[in-house]
């Protein structure tokens, strides 16, 4: 049998660019979900709540709605210990304030324009993640 998990990766990064460009193409600014978010909390982005909101919910619905299109078991390799993952949360949270933007708004949409600052964002993202599995799994053994 052949792995078909390229696959779902290919549909799901179509989706997210699709939806970053009409983002972008409808309405002048970066789809970036911590900005989104940001602007909600901050209360910096009431003018566009509505269109803030419906792009959250859609964060949660459209993922609801693809699971009949699964056949098998989806599984995880997420820890159950709910302090960690409350505690990455928080984290992830802090480092997208801190460099203004989160993967969606630099990597996708960044990379894509060329943006010297999205590029460098995204390269330090993924160094620091690398190095957060080599700390708490495998050194650690925490997750």
């Amino acid at each position: 049998m052949i792995e078909t998990d390229w696959i779902w990766g290919l549909v799901g990064g179509l989706m997210i660019g699709s939806a970053a460009a009409i983002y972008l193409l409808g309405n002048g600014r970066i789809m970036g979900a911590s900005g989104i978010i940001g602007g909600l909390v901050d209360r910096s982005g009431l003018s566009t709540w509505a269109e803030r909101a419906a792009f959250l919910a859609a964060l949660v619905v459209v993922p609801a709605l693809m699971l009949p299109l699964y056949s098998v078991q989806v599984t995880t390799n997420i820890t159950s210990n709910l302090a960690i993952v409350i505690i990455g949360g928080v984290l992830v949270g802090i480092g997208t304030r801190l460099a203004n933007g989160c993967t969606s708004g630099h990597g996708v949409c960044g990379i894509s324009r060329f943006s010297l600052r999205g590029i460098v964002a995204t390269v330090f993202y993924l160094l620091a993640g690398g190095l957060t599995v080599v700390l708490f799994r495998h050194l650690l053994g925490v997750i």
